[in-house]
């Protein structure tokens, strides 16, 4: 990159980044959709939510900049219209439950419809690489997978959303680092899109930061999650980086263990898995003693590890990169047994 386009990028990203911190300003004094604080809540005041709507107009500010004036960096029409239409319908569909507070089976059978609109326009998992066996092509398989991905991640991200700055910084640690990524493996559309995620969720994140002064809300978490999700499909490939398709699951590995292990828990333990709790790792953190800024931080430097070791995946043979994850599943139990522990010793489970 030459240094007027590394200057026009870095300008662009500014000029998102003031639209996001100005938009989430507005929001906070006029848009007055407040969380009220119950039972289950880790605030204690009631606080402006719905903040992440900033995310999601620096998002479509910058996608269609990119389609007016970028046409050198697009992924075929139909790929772009298929991600940008179904990204906006789960936001809209967001922020409705967010003034409204719908039941979660609405809300996830309007995400599954978001995810099968992604489908309809091509985008697939089609390919991925194991140890011992090499590439792999999913056939029809890619199908179910692609639409499981997409709708757990999206619900990982929004179930996680639960501390002052937590997925805010989670979200800017995550883009930043799939910017990069892709960069490095001659990325033109992705990269691109990450750092205007980027922009937004850092606007939003100034004002997020515990303690917070506005939520990002469904819109912000939900939307994200589904963003992120379908960006590691297009980077896979259908970007000029074919980026590895398990970047992205490293880069969220403890946002999904988190929810993965939280879900399975519940399930066994009988409990009602789609009802309001409080029971997730990171809110058990918290209600050991730790404060939100404690809990945040502690996940941001796990984010950068993750991070981190994403950069270093990408250089090794494909099938060879699941045994990244290893160190991190470890990390992951044994952070499982300190909080339980914890946890248990307060009489909190």
């Amino acid at each position: 990159m030459t240094p007027t386009a590394f200057f026009l990028h870095l300008s662009f990203a500014f000029g998102l980044f003031l639209v996001s911190l100005l938009t989430t300003r507005y929001i906070l004094r006029h848009f007055k959709v407040i969380d009220i604080p119950g039972a289950r809540s880790s605030h204690s005041v009631p606080t402006p939510k719905s903040g992440g709507v900033s995310i999601v107009v620096t998002f479509l500010l910058g996608v269609i900049l990119i389609f007016c004036f970028a046409d050198a960096t697009m992924i075929p029409r139909r790929h772009f219209l298929g991600f940008v239409f179904s990204a906006l319908l789960i936001a809209g569909i967001s922020l409705y439950d967010d003034v409204k507070n719908k039941p979660f089976l609405i809300k996830l059978a309007a995400q599954c419809l978001a995810a099968l609109l992604v489908l309809a326009f091509g985008l697939v998992i089609d390919e991925v690489a194991l140890p011992w066996v090499g590439n792999v092509t999913l056939g029809i398989w890619g199908y179910p997978l692609s639409f499981l991905w997409i709708v757990g991640l999206t619900n990982a991200f929004n179930f996680m959303d639960g501390l002052d700055g937590l997925m805010g910084g989670v979200g800017v640690i995550v883009s930043a680092f799939f910017c990069a990524i892709t960069f490095s493996q001659g990325s033109t559309f992705v990269y691109i899109t990450s750092y205007t995620l980027l922009a937004g969720t850092a606007g939003f994140l100034l004002y997020n930061f515990p303690p917070a002064r506005i939520f990002m809300g469904d819109v912000g978490s939900a939307f994200l999650g589904f963003a992120f999700a379908v960006l590691a499909i297009i980077a896979a490939r259908y970007d000029h980086s074919h980026t590895s398709f398990f970047v992205m699951p490293l880069l969220m590995f403890n946002i999904i263990y988190d929810t993965t292990f939280t879900f399975f828990r519940r399930l066994i333990r009988g409990e009602r898995v789609f009802d309001a709790h409080r029971s997730h790792l990171y809110q058990l953190f918290q209600q050991s003693g730790f404060s939100h800024r404690a809990v945040t931080l502690f996940h941001y430097g796990v984010c950068l590890m993750q991070g981190g070791a994403a950069f270093w995946m990408v250089q090794i043979p494909g099938d060879r990169r699941l045994f990244v994850f290893l160190p991190f599943l470890l990390f992951q139990a044994a952070y499982t047994l300190v909080i339980l522990r914890m946890a248990k010793t307060r009489e909190i489970v």
